[in-house]
């Protein structure tokens, strides 16, 4: 018997790299309901990328604080869902599943904040550690989707956005098809940040050694650290941080030979576009959250103590799991992965 699923709301508000590992689960669910529109909810900073995401029909998007999320209860009443799916699992997402008024919805049996009590039908998480693109797909077995042999992240190839990320770099003087390596320097977490000095080093060295344009990315709100890192460089770097939309970010990203990145969301989002990434990870850990996929380079230094997912550190040695990765390996990756890259000019 069909499975009359029609109308599925989807619910996954933030953060960027989040978004970004529920993407395979969204591929899988229009596989198993091929016949369904999808609605995705998500914070409106968030929403510019949500729409280039392949198989969504509609984006809700939500303001901050109570009343924007309660606002669009009305409207996600009246669209009538089939299926309610909740892959956030805090209270705000388990309730607004609720208030939808649909009769169906899945979460996580092991969510957050009693969430779980929300749902019609909790989906059980092994205890051994799993990455977060691994972790949504479970909901979608759940629901009986098949599991992909290889996770799908599918972004929308819009030309408008194509001659958007070509006008930025041709003014920023990357003419294409010309190679460059993007630099992520920010990260939400002050402890997920390698220190500025860092990066400036293993930018100079990359910029002299194989002359490719080192290319800072970022939102605006991380102007301070790309330019901590670009007052320190004796060569000069492209700083674009704060001039690309986050929608632009998968073809922008795409053009890369490769990135250099804290944990952050851009790194999630490289990774899901095929560019090598040389990721630089301290309290959290890279089997959870880490770029996914094969041929990425994590660097960390090893401490007893990570991954501790703290915010602050009480190390003698601050944040020792970071600075104790030195920018010649960093440099050393990067090569590795321009020797990997098939793209034209990498070296």
């Amino acid at each position: 018997m069909t499975d009359p699923v029609r109308r599925l709301l989807l619910i996954k508000p933030s953060s960027l790299g989040d978004i970004v590992h529920a993407m395979p689960a969204l591929s899988a669910l229009r596989a198993r309901y091929p016949q369904a529109t999808v609605t995705w909810l998500v914070k409106r900073p968030w929403a510019p990328l949500v729409e280039v995401i392949a198989g969504v029909d509609h984006v809700c998007a939500v303001d901050q604080g109570l009343m924007g999320w309660m606002g669009r209860v009305p409207d996600l009443r009246a669209a009538g869902f089939d299926l309610v799916v909740d892959l956030q699992g805090l209270f705000r997402s388990g309730a607004m599943a609720r208030l939808t008024g649909c009769g169906r919805r899945i979460g996580f049996a092991n969510a957050r904040e009693g969430s779980r009590w929300f749902y019609t039908q909790r989906v059980e998480v092994p205890t051994a550690p799993m990455h977060a693109v691994d972790r949504y797909l479970l909901v979608a077995e759940a629901l009986g989707a098949a599991r992909p042999a290889e996770p799908l992240f599918e972004f929308i190839d819009r030309p408008e956005d194509r001659q958007a990320v070509e006008t930025i770099l041709a003014r920023a003087g990357v003419a294409s098809p010309q190679s460059w390596i993007a630099m992520n320097v920010s990260a939400r977490w002050e402890t997920k940040r390698w220190p500025p000095q860092y990066f400036a080093e293993a930018a100079d060295r990359l910029a002299q050694v194989h002359a490719l344009p080192i290319v800072l990315i970022g939102g605006p709100a991380e102007r301070p650290e790309s330019l901590a890192v670009t007052a320190r460089m004796r060569t000069k770097a492209i700083d674009l941080t704060g001039q690309t939309p986050v929608g632009l970010l998968p073809g922008l990203l795409g053009r890369a030979a490769v990135l250099v990145t804290n944990d952050s969301g851009p790194m999630h989002i490289a990774a899901a576009v095929g560019t090598p990434v040389v990721a630089l990870f301290g309290p959290t850990d890279p089997v959870k959250t880490g770029p996914y996929g094969k041929g990425h380079v994590v660097l960390s230094h090893a401490v007893e103590c990570r991954p501790c997912f703290r915010r602050d550190c009480a190390r003698a040695v601050v944040l020792e799991c970071l600075t104790g990765v030195r920018p010649e390996q960093v440099v050393s990756a990067v090569e590795q992965q321009l020797t990997r890259s098939r793209r034209p000019g990498s070296s």
